[in-house]
């Protein structure tokens, strides 16, 4: 099985492109309490080229132009397959067919393959034949020129024309030189980049047991959370039940708590009334014999003489008739009784209602204890099972064949690592080569065009307008040398430099199209993945190779997107066909061990609410008649006066008639009797005041307490007869469903860790990304960035300015003329207008 992770690295750092896939689909649970360590890697994800990228660009769209046809998926898939032919007839008309593709897809390389080679046959031919011309005097090689009307914008014409050429030309050479440095550059990276993937690819072989070992940790840490559950099952299942329980209860329990308050105020206000109505009934009594008594002393008083004598004789008539005022309120002494309603209160609080509600809170309270002393048993059966499944769990993960491939797979990555450092050096020295003939190639093309610019720059500054053709200077003469020398390098060169074009070009331009571009796109893929393309034998090759199920669809397509998203190699090699991790970590196998041990989990509860001596309190505080009685008699008497006046203002205008008498014994005794109406009010009317105060305390208390007494009562009995008929009904389905949460709860710690675990098996432990990362470094950026992008640049540049030499030697040959010293000239007559050679040049 390492076998496919072994081939995948060995033929990617080999350039070849066995891989890919489409991304599968995995869905992970949406919630999970754990994640597998992230793992750093040092490679890069992608490459980039830099400024240098447009030139790249350029030879891609000139390719594009050149071959614009699609990558030709059915004909390469028809080559593969003639190609494991022993034999092939060339006559069959599926070959010839199969070939007039290639050359239809070929067409555009073809035909610029056969202009090259017109190029390099024609040039040394037509070199060859102009030397000989000019040593023959013939074509331009004799030295001398005609005297011409637009000879001066020939001239121009040329030289401009030359120079655009030249700076052509330079363009080109200067992509020569770039990409020539950029394949030494890059080849040096590419030890660095090599020992970056196989960092990587130990970090992945170094980090697998290591997750492994993770995944086993957090078995500890999912046990720990269902023991603490299971220590604090009074607080986790008895506080549940509780919970339930507690909406349907309490309510009714407060009310009846609050009925017994309200018993106990009623008592108090009973037990204050009456002894406030025998107070009043006695300090009425002694209020009304006070008064008795000072009445009979004021009339002893009038009797006085001085009484019969005016002006005397109106005050003595006046306090006279005054006196019918000093009475007592005789209703006081006639307000009725409370006895008979304390009596019956008393009789209700004979049962102790608030220690019966009170027993009810404990009954309720007592829940979560009562489930933990019943479940003791149950709980360490729990424990054992769960002890047991982190033992089975143990055992799956050391079959995992992961750790197989793994090792298998390291063979693999240290054999091709001591391959690729021990061919590095050599392909480094081929480099150098390379590098030398591309300088030399560069150079020749510089020498050039080089001395095409000399030849201007000397044919321009040296150029005399009035000099004639046999007198021109020596700087002049001197450019017109430099650009036949160049014309002379050009044919001598130029189909030397063709042919290296040519050779470059058809084989950078078809690993481009035909590698390089249907890689990134993942057209190759699909080619590779073709049933029985490979192996005649085996409909999908990797299927065959791994599992001798060549009819599983596993792809190189499907292999590497996988990997490329960093999925686990167990899920991307589809290893569920030799080792089912599903089965092993069945959920249901080790959840029916712990549902079963929670089966028996059993809790009874009994809750105690009031009983019938309560319930009969309540019917008897309710008959006792506290809302049936009389307040208003009560509250009446506690707005009046004790006294039927004010004795306050009674004693001070009876002290002030006094005062109106005449000095004597009717006076003083007139005084003392005002002093002893103030007396009587401050000894006697007080109290009785602050009596009628409690008094009216007690009737609100009552009336309150009384208020809706019966409706209160019923509402009450209502409520309990309810909450009785919800425990008796539906406490056993309250225990049920709240043992069924707590079983839930407990079995879903270990669903979820067994469903992270299948989930982090398939889809994170091992994830072979490293192994996609290879392979784009081996394919994609040594390759193709590497070697053939600067190899397409380099053919690119050299080709344009090859090309180009073509023009160039043809105006620098005319050029010339205007610049080189003559043997001979024209010469014009002032009258005659036919040109005579002068014998002398």
């Amino acid at each position: 099985m390492a076998l496919v992770l072994g081939s995948l690295l060995l033929l990617g750092l080999c350039g070849n492109s066995f891989s890919g896939g489409q991304p599968s689909s995995t869905d992970a649970p949406k919630v999970w309490n754990y994640e597998l360590p992230a793992t750093n890697y040092e490679t890069q994800d992608s490459y980039t080229a830099g400024p240098i990228g447009i030139l790249f660009e350029l030879v891609h769209i000139f390719l594009y132009v050149v071959q614009p046809h699609d990558f030709p998926e059915d004909t390469l898939r028809k080559v593969i397959q003639k190609a494991r032919e022993s034999k092939i007839d060339y006559d069959k008309p599926e070959t010839l067919i199969l070939g007039l593709k290639i050359i239809y897809y070929e067409a555009g390389i073809i035909l610029c393959s056969v202009l090259g080679l017109l190029f390099i046959i024609l040039m040394p031919l037509v070199g060859y034949f102009f030397c000989m011309c000019r040593c023959c005097n013939k074509c331009g090689g004799e030295m001398h020129q005609r005297q011409k009307e637009n000879g001066l914008f020939l001239r121009k014409c040329f030289a401009i024309s030359l120079l655009v050429i030249c700076i052509i030309i330079s363009i080109g050479i200067f992509c020569g030189f770039v990409a020539n440095h950029q394949v030494r550059t890059r080849i040096k990276r590419s030890r660095k980049l090599a020992d970056s993937n196989f960092k990587d690819l130990r970090t992945l072989l170094n980090e697998t047991p290591e997750q492994i070992k993770y995944i086993l940790a957090q078995y500890n840490t999912t046990k720990d959370k269902a023991f603490s559950d299971l220590n604090s099952i009074n607080s986790v299942l008895g506080g549940g039940i509780l919970d339930r329980l507690r909406p349907n209860i309490i309510p009714v329990l407060d009310e009846i708590k609050s009925m017994a308050t309200a018993i106990k105020e009623t008592k108090e206000a009973l037990e204050n009334m009456n002894s406030t109505l025998k107070s009043l009934h006695q300090q009425s009594t002694q209020l009304s014999s006070s008064l008795t008594s000072v009445k009979t002393s004021l009339r002893a008083s009038l009797n006085d003489p001085l009484c019969s004598v005016h002006p005397s004789s109106e005050t003595c008539n006046s306090i006279r008739l005054s006196l019918s005022q000093l009475n007592s309120n005789p209703e006081l002494r006639q307000l009725p009784p409370v006895d008979a309603e304390l009596d019956k209160v008393n009789n209700v609080l004979r049962t102790d209602l608030d220690g019966l509600v009170q027993q009810g809170y404990q009954s309720l309270n007592d829940i979560p204890d009562r489930v933990q002393s019943q479940t003791k048993t149950v709980i360490a059966g729990i424990k054992r099972v769960l002890n047991s499944i982190g033992s089975n769990i143990d055992n799956v993960t050391q079959h995992l064949p992961i750790q197989d491939i793994l090792s298998e797979f390291s063979v693999y990555v240290n054999n091709t690592e001591s391959y690729i450092h021990r061919n590095l050096p050599t392909l480094e020295e081929y480099d150098s080569y390379w590098w030398l003939g591309g300088l030399v190639i560069c150079s020749l093309l510089t020498l050039i065009v080089i001395f095409y610019y000399l030849g201007l720059l000397c044919g321009v500054c040296g150029y005399d307008r009035h000099a004639t053709p046999t007198t021109r200077g020596c700087v002049s003469n001197t450019g017109g040398v430099f650009l036949m020398v160049g014309v002379g390098l050009s044919f001598l060169f130029c189909w030397i430099l063709m042919i290296i074009v040519v050779l470059t070009f058809v084989f950078g331009a078809n690993v481009e199209k035909l590698i390089c571009e249907p890689y990134t796109s993942k057209e190759l893929f699909r080619v590779l993945d073709t049933p029985y393309l490979l192996n005649e034998d085996w409909e999908y090759y990797l299927s065959g190779k791994l599992f001798n199920k060549s009819e599983m669809k596993l792809t190189f397509q499907q292999v590497y997107s996988d990997c490329k998203k960093n999925r686990g190699t167990y899920g991307t090699l589809h290893l569920e066909n030799s080792f089912d991790i599903s089965d092993y970590l069945n959920i249901n196998e080790h959840t029916a061990s712990i549902s079963s041990e929670l089966e028996s989990l059993k809790v009874n509860l009994n809750i105690f609410l009031l009983g019938a001596a309560g319930r009969k309190s309540l019917q008897d505080f309710a008959a006792c008649g506290i809302d049936r009685m009389s307040y208003d008699t009560y509250l009446a008497q506690t707005g009046k006066s004790p006294a039927g006046v004010n004795l306050l203002s009674f004693a001070y205008d009876l002290e002030a008639k006094a005062n109106s008498l005449p000095p004597g014994n009717l006076r003083n005794s007139l005084k003392r009797d005002a002093q002893t109406i103030k007396t009587i009010h401050q000894q006697r009317v007080l109290p009785i005041e602050q009596s009628l105060s409690t008094l009216y305390q007690s009737v609100k208390i009552l009336q309150r307490t009384g208020n809706g007494l019966l409706e209160r009562v019923n509402r009450i009995l209502a409520s309990l007869d309810f909450a009785q008929n919800f425990i008796t009904n539906n406490i056993s389905s309250v225990i049920i469903e709240e043992t069924k949460k707590y079983r839930k709860t407990i079995i879903g710690y270990f669903e979820h860790y067994l469903q992270w675990i299948e989930f982090s098996i398939s889809e994170k432990v091992a994830s072979c990304k490293p192994v996609a990362t290879a392979l784009d470094t081996a394919v994609d950026v040594f390759l193709c960035s590497y070697i053939i992008d600067p190899l397409n640049l380099f053919w690119f540049g050299i080709g344009k300015a090859t090309v180009f030499l073509l023009p160039a030697l043809i105006f620098a040959v005319k050029l010339a003329k205007y610049y080189r010293r003559m043997d001979s000239e024209d010469v014009y007559d002032d009258v005659e207008t036919i040109p005579m050679k002068n014998p002398s040049h």
